[in-house]
């Protein structure tokens, strides 16, 4: 993990980012507290072209996506355009579609259509990434869905993006979680949880309950690329969240350096 490999997600910023100018001024926050790179999902609908040119107006590298399953298997000439266009790699999905959340059946159904698609991205220089939550660790004849996706897909075209604060809400353990995907994960989602009034809630990166640094540690040791800062939910100003947590992660890389 490098400063510049620290990522806001735009997810976190949904509210403020509907509109060209509300996107702009996000970007232009982000960039002054300190942040180099974005994942874009959930801004409002606004032009590709001008979100690359907002982008390098702020000096922000594009460094993956969520796209809706539905453009992956509609769209995908358009998708691929989209991601040449951002010089953006990374080609994420936030959730398998409903129909698939079913049974070890059709988790292995999905995980075979995902690997075409993710092939065919492959073929275009591009890598498909999927993002976890809780859900995927409900087992079905006996195997976590985490692990049947894991275990049907193809590991040269399926990639994992996995969200740490989920897998720890499953009962899994991030860090375990990162070496099983090792090879197969170049970006990750880093949030904090913590406990308020009996309730497990998002909190600020390092400000909550989970061994961040083992985590870190354990995606360095795994050779992630991108970590990207995400709080679903925040209980402050979104943006004083952010700043938190990119203070926190400035936070430990200073204290490795004077060691």
């Amino acid at each position: 993990m490098k400063r510049s490999t620290i990522a806001a997600q735009m997810y976190t910023f949904r509210e403020q980012a509907q509109t060209e100018q509300g996107l702009a001024d996000t970007f232009s926050k982000l960039k002054k507290m300190g942040y180099d790179a974005v994942q874009v999902s959930g801004i409002g609908p606004i032009e590709p072209r001008k979100v690359k040119e907002l982008a390098i107006q702020n000096d922000l590298t594009i460094c993956a996506t969520h796209i809706p399953y539905d453009r992956l298997t509609g769209d995908l000439d358009a998708v691929i355009e989209q991601h040449k266009l951002w010089d953006c790699k990374y080609v994420g999905l936030g959730m398998a579609p409903d129909k698939f959340r079913k049974s070890a059946d059709s988790y292995r159904t999905f995980a075979q259509e995902a690997s075409e698609i993710g092939r065919k991205l492959k073929q275009q220089g591009l890598q498909f990434i999927y993002h976890n939550h809780q859900l995927e660790f409900e087992k079905y004849d006996g195997r976590t869905a985490m692990d049947i996706l894991l275990e049907e897909s193809d590991p040269e075209a399926f990639g994992f993006e996995l969200d740490m604060y989920w897998v720890q809400a499953g009962g899994g353990d991030p860090a375990q979680w990162a070496h099983k995907v090792q090879g197969r994960m170049q970006v990750v989602h880093l949030k904090d949880m913590e406990i308020v009034d009996g309730q497990a809630v998002f909190a600020e990166v390092g400000h909550g309950n989970m061994n961040i640094p083992a985590i870190i540690e354990a995606c360095r040791a795994t050779d992630v690329e991108w970590y990207v800062v995400e709080q679903d939910v925040c209980r402050r100003d979104p943006f004083e969240s952010a700043k938190m947590s990119l203070d926190y992660l400035h936070g430990l890389l200073q204290r490795e350096r004077t060691l």
